[in-house]
């Protein structure tokens, strides 16, 4: 496995640490992986060649560009709502980045420096970048104080806008090994850390990713201070004087922000979504780089209360519109979920580098959900139009105050849209890790990868046609015999476990298991943290068939989940489906799922991109013209939970009623 961050020191000229403490587990880095597939692969081209190109050009067209142009001229006025706008064209760099990182493209590569030239431009000497001030610091906005970091702990965005350009600046420079926009982030954060820090001012940042991006930087140019900064702002959090602690109001207490108490006493997810998970995965990252386990206790803390009591079925995040925030425990609306596509991306953000702290399944198995679901159910099918809230049912007669029920192109606050161009192609760096003479295979995507494995090449190419098809071959090559573990992840809904906590489970235990086959043969295997460890001296064409069980499997929820008492979801593989009205009789709200419905599979090539769906006869709900309620029975159909929205706007059920007592009439 390449060493980026030894190369990177390297190339900047910079002295190589001693030994430094990080992550036990190694991530495989995105670009040493070659996607083959039906499901990925596509996506990815499509963030390529679409998204990444549309949201450049809306970023053009709706003045986020002409703020930095203007900031260098220091007239005019700012031209956009927030102050964080600025992000939108940090993130599409960033995507932009990974997509130059695997796929040249001397085009996209010369608009991305004509933009950072436009972004130097705008700094200011001292390193400052925040064209929100720098445009007309004497008038600017109510979220904008009138002093430089007056106003970050509440509104300001400052340090967010900082770590987001951190995060699009290291993209850039590992992808081109050019140091035009690294340099314009290295002079930011040099300002930054004279600012901050012990003896100097200080502020929890109000909306996190500077503690991210720091560590980012720290990891490109061995500089520490920007490592203590990042750890300086994560031990920042519950020591404001201003906010009431006995108020249960978020924002008064400090709980919005997550500071209402040190990071280390926390043991609860409060607050707005996507600022927590930044926050949680920053605290991973910092806790593997110091070996801080006070940090790591604390957000181990915080998984297990996130997974066992504020989690969607399909992986989302945020129940709560107002203040786009985590409910209280087990509140998990289902007629206003908010569940932020932002909050699924920082969940497998913090996901991923649970694993890497912990070696555990568990979080990938979290990460898929995400993935799979309520994640990708934030962009449609045509790479341009958007989720900005994933709802879990939308009914004809029910207004939800956060969702129109159909996808936009844009938005106001479009933080979603962009921060999916840095997501999608990113998605292979998720497949492998490694820790010693141990490989980890998290996902399942045809593919193919280039490792080095107790210093021996190996190459292992992956066959099958998941989601959809639970038959995986791994064809592992390798010059030379080598002797090590191959760790499969096996995952918790192939052995009864739909989440790894009570929240949801599987109503009806399945009694088939997962078979493993080497060369051919079946072979028994030990379970360690979710994998199955297949250790032997591997040479070439050596190849592991896993044999997963896809089944079509009711979930139910806790009970403590009372909005899903007397419901039940449906799950097959990783994928969460869902009723839309398209292909129900135009009506999803009345359906019911007694015990007894069997379903039956069907690949539709031609549907959705290509989607398995669930079929059945399933009874319907009808109110007579004298209002007397019967039931029908009629065809179902569900589709994957990730592609409604595609075909216009309609009725959309996730949790369906088992009993006519349990359904909710709303509408004849």
């Amino acid at each position: 496995m390449k060493n980026y961050f030894l190369s990177a020191v390297i190339f900047l000229g910079l002295p190589v640490l001693a030994q430094q403490k990080d992550y036990a587990i190694k991530e495989v880095n995105f670009t040493q992986v070659k996607l083959s597939d039906n499901f990925w692969l596509p996506r990815i081209e499509t963030n390529r060649t679409v998204t990444i190109p549309a949201s450049f050009e809306r970023c053009e067209n709706t003045g986020r560009v002409k703020n930095f142009v203007m900031a260098a001229q220091k007239q005019g006025k700012f031209c956009t709502r927030y102050p964080f706008d600025d992000t939108d064209i940090y993130k599409t760099i960033e995507g932009a980045s990974f997509s130059l990182a695997v796929h040249s493209d001397k085009k996209l590569e010369a608009y991305v420096d004509s933009l950072i030239v436009i972004i130097k431009a705008a700094q200011e000497p001292d390193g400052y970048l925040y064209t929100a001030r720098t445009i007309d610091p004497v008038n600017v906005g109510s979220w904008v104080g009138k002093e430089r970091w007056e106003k970050e702990r509440e509104l300001s965005h400052e340090l967010y806008n900082a770590g987001h350009m951190y995060e699009a600046a290291a993209a850039h420079f590992l992808a081109t090994k050019k140091r035009n926009f690294l340099d314009i982030a290295l002079k930011n954060a040099d300002l930054v850390c004279s600012v901050f820090g012990p003896g100097k001012k200080s502020v929890a940042p109000g909306h996190e990713i500077v503690e991210m991006g720091l560590v980012k930087l720290f990891r490109i140019t061995g500089i520490r201070e920007y490592l203590n900064t990042a750890k300086f702002f994560i031990e920042a959090r519950g020591h404001y004087p201003g906010y009431d602690n006995k108020s249960a109001d978020s924002w008064k207490n400090g709980s919005y922000w997550q500071d209402s108490k040190p990071v280390v006493q926390q043991d609860e997810a409060v607050g707005h979504a996507v600022r927590a998970g930044y926050l949680y995965a920053a605290v991973a990252d910092v806790a593997a780089l110091t070996g801080d386990d006070s940090l790591t206790k604390a957000i181990d803390k915080i998984w297990e209360n996130v997974v066992t009591k504020k989690m969607y079925v399909q992986g989302g995040l945020g129940a709560k519109g107002d203040g786009e925030r985590f409910g209280e425990n087990y509140e998990l609306p289902n007629n206003t979920a908010y569940n932020e596509t932002c909050a699924a991306i920082a969940g497998v953000y913090w996901n991923y580098r649970m694993f890497l702290l912990h070696g555990d399944a568990k979080y990938i198995d979290v990460l898929e959900k995400m993935l799979y679901n309520g994640l990708i159910s934030g962009i449609g099918l045509d790479g341009k139009s958007f989720f900005y809230t994933n709802a879990m049912e939308v009914r004809n007669s029910f207004n939800h105050k956060d969702f129109e029920g159909a996808r936009s192109g844009w938005f106001e606050c479009s933080c979603c849209p962009t921060n999916l161009t840095r997501l999608i192609p990113s998605v292979p760096g998720y497949m492998y890790a490694q820790k010693d003479d141990n490989l980890f295979v998290n996902l399942f995507i045809n593919s193919t990868v280039d490792l080095m494995v107790n210093n021996k090449p190996v190459k292992i190419e992956q066959q099958n046609n998941y989601p959809w098809d639970g038959n995986l071959i791994l064809k592992i090559n390798s010059a030379a015999t080598n002797t090590f573990n191959l760790l499969v992840r096996v995952p918790g809904w192939a052995s009864n476990s739909a989440v790894p906590s009570d929240l949801y489970k599987f109503e009806t235990p399945s009694n088939t298991k997962s078979v493993i086959k080497v060369n051919g043969i079946v072979t028994d295997f030990a379970i360690q943290n979710g994998y199955a460890v297949i250790n032997k001296a591997w040479k070439k064409n050596d190849v592991v068939e896993v044999l997963l069980p896809m089944e079509v499997k009711r979930v139910v929820a806790n009970e403590k989940v009372t909005n899903d008492i007397g419901k039940v979801a449906l799950q097959r593989g990783p994928i969460i489906y869902c009723a839309e009205w398209a292909d129900n009789n135009g009506k999803t709200s009345n359906i019911l799922i007694p015990a007894n419905i069997n379903f039956t599979t069907e690949f539709k090539p031609a549907v959705l991109n290509g989607i398995t769906i669930l079929k059945a006869e399933v009874p319907a709900v009808i109110i007579n013209n004298n209002e007397t309620i019967s039931t029908q029975k009629q065809s179902f159909t569900a589709i994957p939970y990730y592609s409604w929205a595609n075909r216009g706007k309609g009725e959309m059920t996730v949790w369906f009623p088992t009993q006519v007592k349990d359904i909710e009439i709303l509408t004849k």
